[in-house]
């Protein structure tokens, strides 16, 4: 019998592999159309007529079966809707699309650098002391350490032959993620919120499923603030507001306030200066000056940053526009706070908030 072998390529995917792209595919779509499960099957259906994706033996109808057998949409009174699992799915998604694009220095940065009362081993070992875990005692070294000093036949153990495996002392960082989603984000035919919502979902899956004792809260701010849980994130969506920064930096502060973690931090993704705040707290009345860089506003939006550093929590902000204005302000701003800023491209703008996140959890001590 005769085999011919073709030649492999990374195009070659098997069905199991091309079905996983469409997800993947699909998962970023969605969150272009802000959930919408139909708008989104829509636009993949006009990307097939374009592209072919359904072309080899797997229809657009197919897909949205699979979908449902998944568990990642829903059909209700001939609506599609996007359940749970599927936000995950969204979730993981961003997580791998930005995670994978980090440099190789960034690995185990989650650590400090210190040795201490962890959960995670190291390869190093010390003396046991009174108060030591012995799930980490170094079975191996302990009985080596009694076989050498009294040899085989005449074992016995001591307190000095137990040997414990040392732990990397591990820290609990509270982060609050703001996200300015005023008119400007979807200025000028250029879509910043969607790479701005995929950093929030990735970061979001980071802390979910690998630094589960962290939190992260995320905080909307337009003409107003909002927190938003990670579930409604696919559908968050940009309006015709200002830029509130001053109301964001209050929500934060007060959400911080009442985690008991030691490490507090912002990260803050706006393309544009603040432009609005409140006069009145009580009837909801709303100053507004988009024409460059209005003192009452400036100054009432630096304040806040002053109090987010009296009350220990850093401030990092990320630039996703070079404004002029905005650039004045950031420096003032970061000067206040004692903080950090970043000039970002959409297309880093992912990895430099990871980077970001890791480094400073590196640095925090309990």
């Amino acid at each position: 019998m005769k085999l011919i072998y073709s030649k492999w390529t990374d195009k070659s995917l098997t069905d199991e592999q091309r079905l996983e792209k469409l997800f993947s595919l699909f998962s970023y779509i969605l969150i272009q159309t802000n959930g919408d499960v139909q708008e989104a099957l829509d636009w993949l259906s006009q990307l097939d007529e374009r592209y072919s994706f359904f072309d080899k033996g797997l229809s657009i109808q197919d897909f949205i079966d699979k979908l449902k057998e998944k568990g990642y949409i829903e059909e209700d009174e001939g609506m599609y809707i996007l359940k749970s699992k599927g936000g995950m799915r969204i979730r993981q998604d961003a997580f791998k699309e930005i995670f994978q694009n980090l440099k190789k220095s960034t690995d185990g940065l989650h650590d400090t650098a210190q040795s201490g009362k962890g959960v995670e081993r190291n390869n190093t070992t010390k003396k046991y002391q009174f108060g030591d875990q012995p799930s980490n005692i170094d079975t191996t070294q302990t009985l080596y350490n009694a076989f050498k000093r009294d040899g085989i036949d005449r074992f016995s153990l001591s307190e000095e032959d137990i040997e414990i495996y040392e732990t990397d002392q591990q820290t609990t960082v509270a982060t609050v993620l703001m996200l300015d989603i005023s008119h400007s984000m979807i200025l000028y035919g250029e879509d910043r919120i969607t790479p701005a919502k995929q950093v929030a979902l990735a970061l979001s899956e980071l802390i979910l499923s690998k630094y589960k004792k962290d939190s992260l809260s995320i905080v909307l701010f337009g003409d107003e603030a909002q927190e938003v849980s990670v579930s409604e994130l696919p559908f968050v969506s940009v309006g015709p507001y200002h830029t509130n920064t001053k109301a964001g930096l209050e929500l934060s502060r007060h959400l911080l306030r009442r985690k008991k973690n030691n490490n507090k931090q912002i990260f803050m993704i706006t393309d544009g200066k603040p432009s609005a705040i409140y006069e009145s707290k009580v009837n909801k009345r709303l100053y507004k000056n988009s024409f460059g860089l209005d003192p009452k506003i400036i100054n009432k939006t630096l304040d806040e940053a002053v109090a987010c550093r009296r009350e220990k929590i850093t401030i990092t902000t990320f630039m996703i526009a070079d404004d002029p204005y905005l650039v004045r302000f950031v420096q003032d701003f970061t000067k206040a706070n004692n903080g950090k800023a970043y000039y970002s491209s959409l297309n880093n703008l992912g990895e430099q908030v990871f980077v970001d996140y890791l480094k400073n959890k590196s640095r925090f001590e309990d």
